[in-house]
């Protein structure tokens, strides 16, 4: 039996024995044919047997002679998920070659890029580096295996303990400095999930003091690793191993600038830094000429730029306890707080006055000229104060409010096609290494139709590279990317057959398609499933469906040019295509009578189509009571406010993807989309453009998990849907107001940004987002102060008044009875939003609240509101 059968029949160890058979010229001769089944298999690998594919594998592995085809082999992306590198029969036929081969092999291996790894490639590589006594290899993507499989230990995967694993580890002393280099340590290093002492931090201080590595060049690189930043995540492990570290007053004074520089950093880097210099200052008891003397200005003025309000305090503290220490360095101490006047948070502002007051006069009158030019910035809650103290009249220089919003976003017309084979292939190349927009991603794809139609060898020959370095292998576990124009890419240098183009339109076979597939992700699919088999077809000469803004709308005018250019060739439009066209051609009636004098079947549904409006807006409502009681198999999902949507009855029909999209929706049931907004929001809110209210309704259950869970994805597409068309009614303002309370900071910050466009637009109801934002709070599905840091950032761009038009509607929902917590931050936000945008008009619920006893926060903040309100 030869080898190519025996690969076919999935006989792994008889492959291996035909290997050992074969002279170095029949090996290579067995290649060509090899080749072609791996091509033959690659658009459908999860219907291969996994036998086959390890067959495969393993005799590729040993037919190529040159290291570097072997190497590109072995680590090709269609034997991923295979399991075939934890296999024994292909360390046999590796261990068969020569060592310096291995060795070569293996180095290529290890420096591929961290995407093309799997999960059982790293056991082999090690093996081979030990077995060959080669170099260790350090590229990132091996520094990382070694470190997720070392962790696998302690992690209860394998037997042993971490410290057992690294203590004779001849890799450690290699790839432990590589750690704090190598992007995406840091949540590994500072995983706890087993006992305290068998932890990356302790065990990385036993190796330092062990003589493994060198303790002063893990204190270095911890230090320059905080420095360059990063996710919180990343950062909090490095964090912990500094901590661990304990570094001595004398090791922290040689990285005083380096602690200097982490007060920019994240806010618990910023903390611990902050606490470091603290500490040295007060050791050094501002001995003169001291390194750390001079610190303090420069330390308050980054700190004082900063929002987070623990920080705020602890600098604070720290001005004053050096005055109390010492009284001759009262002004400067009083210089270094200069900036607090400035700072966002009245209450910092209100502390900082504080400190003024107790420190002036030790101070004397040198510090006042300083002092009045920052006390300009303060809010108006204390220009009284600012004048008793400063001697500064600042109320007669408030100027007219006026309000700042962020421009309209105007047109982002798309430029023209792609002009040649060679620009399609450049264009493809560019999209497979980045995140494309939409433009990208539409320019490409028509350009794989037009130029197939144009030149379709020309093309082909200009894909092949692109296709050599990231050839097309399915994956069915995802959800719809813009990579997947791979798949469209393939067809187009003929590595499809118009068997396997068709048979992927056969619900259940696409390979684009999987368990993950959100309906979105569906309708991009299917474009593409389409554009794939005609190409193997017969290509039409362009695509309809290609917007002709960067929203995704589409010129009715230039449609009707498309199709009256479709019928002069006698080409028939494909129904995805036509459908996905339709969904976004802005519906101009007045273009109806052009789209009529169309004689296809296509121009006439056109302009059925625009006479009607195109497609029915949604208005999504709450579904009508009926007495049952909701339930969940999540706890937290009975709380949430649901939304429904009717569905969208059209006369012209639509393929069932782009049906789907537009059906009706129940905000109360428990089925959720698998929504992956990571790469495609903007391609999602591009497939319905003008339909903002809908699409907002069907992400619902997504927008709710940005609060509940921390699920950052969904965020991003908040300023899309900002910028998009269409009324803004319940759904839309509902994910705006789970966005400003989201726990992550990012979240809250793509919300801040839609919520300005749309109150820039004109779009916003504030009392449609007040009052559900207060609907949230109280259902516990908001924390109150995440929405007022939200809605403090939004102020803080000059839109005092916008934010004032949604706290006032907030704020009765959010005091009535029992107050929520944290309204004192809400009241304080909202006495500096209508003092400045000079808001009048009582609210019941604040005064209420403000006619109590006591002295707490709460009540004083809504006093200084109730003044407000009652200004004249």
């Amino acid at each position: 039996m030869s080898l190519i059968e025996r690969v076919g029949r999935g006989d792994v160890a008889g492959t291996v024995a035909a290997l050992g058979e074969l002279t170095t010229d029949q090996r290579r001769a067995e290649l060509t044919r090899l080749t072609a089944l791996r091509r033959e298999q690659r658009g459908e690998w999860w219907r291969v047997p996994v036998e086959v594919r390890a067959a495969l594998l393993i005799a590729g592995a040993g037919c190529h002679s040159a290291p570097s085809a072997a190497a590109a082999w072995i680590g090709g992306q269609d034997f991923r998920s295979s399991g075939s590198w934890d296999r024994p029969e292909l360390w046999t036929v590796l261990r068969s070659r020569p060592v310096e081969w291995q060795i070569a092999v293996a180095t290529r291996l290890a420096r591929r890029p961290a995407r093309s790894w799997n999960w059982d490639d790293y056991p082999l590589l090690e093996r081979l580096v030990l077995a060959t006594g080669m170099p260790v290899p350090s590229s990132d993507a091996f520094v990382s295996e070694w470190l997720s499989h070392r962790s696998a230990q302690r992690f209860g995967t394998a037997p042993g303990t971490l410290w057992g694993r690294l203590e004779h580890d001849p890799f450690a002393p290699v790839l432990v400095p590589r750690l704090f280099e190598v992007p995406g340590t840091g949540p590994l290093l500072g995983a706890d999930r087993l006992q305290t002492a068998d932890r990356w931090p302790g065990c990385l201080v036993r190796l330092a003091d062990v003589g493994v590595v060198d303790r002063a060049t893990l204190i270095d690189r911890c230090l320059a690793r905080l420095l360059r930043g990063g996710p919180a995540n990343d950062q909090r492990g490095f964090l912990q191993i500094l901590r661990e570290l304990a570094p001595t007053p004398a090791e922290n004074t040689a990285h005083l600038r380096t602690y200097l520089a982490l007060l920019d950093g994240l806010s618990t880097v910023a903390a611990h830094a902050q606490q470091v210099l603290a500490e040295l200052h007060t050791a050094d008891a501002l001995a003169a000429g001291s390194p750390v003397a001079d610190l303090l200005a420069e330390a308050s003025a980054t700190v004082f730029f900063r929002t987070e309000k623990k920080l705020v305090r602890a600098q604070l503290s720290w001005l004053d306890r050096v005055a109390r220490q010492d009284r001759t360095q009262a002004g400067a101490v009083l210089l270094a707080l200069a900036p607090a006047l400035g700072h966002p948070d009245p209450a910092a502002q209100e502390g900082a006055l504080k400190l003024v007051a107790r420190h002036l006069p030790a101070a004397g009158g040198a510090v006042l000229p300083e002092l009045r030019t920052a006390a300009e910035a303060l809010d108006p809650a204390h220009h009284a104060r600012a004048a008793e103290l400063l001697g500064v009249d600042l109320a007669a220089r408030v100027e007219p409010y006026r309000e700042y919003l962020p421009p309209v976003p105007g047109p982002r017309p798309l430029p023209g096609p792609l002009g040649s084979p060679a620009e399609v292939a450049e264009e493809l190349g560019a999209l497979l290494h980045g995140d494309p927009d939409v433009p990208a991603f539409e320019r490409t794809l028509d350009g794989l139709v037009r130029h197939a139609h144009l030149d379709g060898p020309a093309l082909a020959e200009a894909l092949r590279p692109v296709l050599r370095a990231r050839p097309w292998a399915a994956d069915r576990w995802a959800d719809w990317t813009p990579r997947d124009l791979l798949y469209v890419a393939a067809a187009a240098a003929g590595e499809l057959t118009l068997n396997q183009a068709w048979s992927a339109r056969t619900p259940g076979r696409s390979p684009l398609r999987g368990n993950r597939t959100s309906p979105f992700g569906a309708q991009l699919a299917a474009r593409l499933e389409e554009a794939a088999w005609q190409i193997c077809a017969g290509p039409p000469p362009f695509l309809l469906a290609v917007p002709t803004d960067g929203t995704g709308t589409l010129d009715p005018s230039v449609l009707i040019g498309r199709l009256a250019a479709y019928e002069a060739v006698g080409a028939t439009p494909g129904e995805v295509d036509l459908g996905q066209a339709l969904l976004r051609v802005v519906p101009d009636p007045a273009c109806a009578p052009a789209a009529e004098r169309l004689g296809s079947p296509a121009g006439q549904r056109l302009a059925r189509w625009l006479r009607a409006g195109g497609l029915p807006r949604q208005e999504a409502v709450p579904p009508a009571p009926d007495g049952a009681r909701r339930r969940s198999r999540w706890p937290e999902r009975v709380r949430r406010p649901a939304l429904t949507l009717p569905g969208a009855r059209t006369d012209e029909p639509l393929p069932a993807d782009a049906a789907r999209l537009v059906g009706p929706v129940d905000g109360r049931s428990d089925r959720a989309e698998g929504f992956w907004f990571e790469r495609c929001a903007a391609h999602w809110v591009a497939v319905l453009p003008g339909h903002r209210e809908e699409l907002a309704a069907r992400f619902q259950w997504a927008f709710a998990d940005v609060a509940e869970y921390d699920q950052r994805g969904p965020a991003q597409i908040l300023p899309l849907l900002a910028g998009s068309g269409g009324p803004a009614g319940r759904a839309v303002h509902a994910a705006l107001a789970h966005g400003l309370g989201a726990p992550a900071g990012a979240a809250r910050t793509a919300a801040v940004d839609a919520l300005l466009v749309l109150a820039a637009r004109g779009d916003l109801d504030g009392q449609l987002l007040g009052s559900g934002l207060a609907a949230l709070v109280r259902r516990g599905v908001v924390k109150a102060n995440r929405a007022a840091a939200a809605l403090r950032s939004a102020a803080d761009t000059g839109a005092y008044r916008t934010v004032w038009s949604v706290l006032a509607p907030a704020l009765p929902g959010l005091l009535a009875d029992r107050p929520v917590h944290a309204a004192g931050e809400l009241l304080a936000l909202g006495a500096d939003c209508a003092r400045r945008c000079a808001a009048r008009g009582p609210i019941a619920e604040v005064t209420g609240l403000a006619a109590g006893g006591g002295s707490s926060r709460l009540v004083k903040e809504a006093r200084a509101l109730r003044d407000v309100l009652a200004a004249h």
